[in-house]
């Protein structure tokens, strides 16, 4: 069975897509931590990051990195926070979090976004690529 990401990189559930290329994806958050809160993933399906070959675990990491630049230049913060957990979603995913304080990176703590906030930070996101 696909992967809710899966199903997103095959265009069957609709995202705020960021950045992409033949083997990464990067889209916002539904459920952010912070305004800016991003997702990188690879387009192939891998349960756990360190099961990834290094050459694409390196280039999920490059990637992540240009997406990360691009969210600090779109949304003020002190730091990015990056985090790899993978248990909600059996498919590798690198988070990438816009900090203001450590409740930042605490996966209980929420902010609510509108459709057409979400629209215009992925343009204002991907404008600083």
């Amino acid at each position: 069975m696909s992967s809710i990401f899966t199903k997103i990189i095959n265009g069957e559930i609709p995202a705020y897509k960021i950045a992409e290329d033949d083997n990464y994806l990067a889209f916002l958050d539904v459920n952010p931590n912070a305004k800016g809160h991003a997702l990188c993933i690879p387009k192939q399906e891998i349960n756990k990051i360190f099961d990834m070959e290094e050459d694409h675990y390196l280039g999920l990491m490059q990637f992540a990195r240009k997406v990360a630049q691009a969210v600090e230049k779109t949304v003020p913060c002190k730091r990015m926070g990056v985090a790899v957990v993978g248990l909600e979603v059996p498919h590798v995913h690198v988070h990438l979090i816009p900090l203001h304080d450590m409740d930042d990176m605490r996966f209980q703590r929420k902010v609510s976004l509108t459709k057409e906030e979400f629209e215009d930070l992925a343009k204002a996101i991907q404008s600083n690529l």
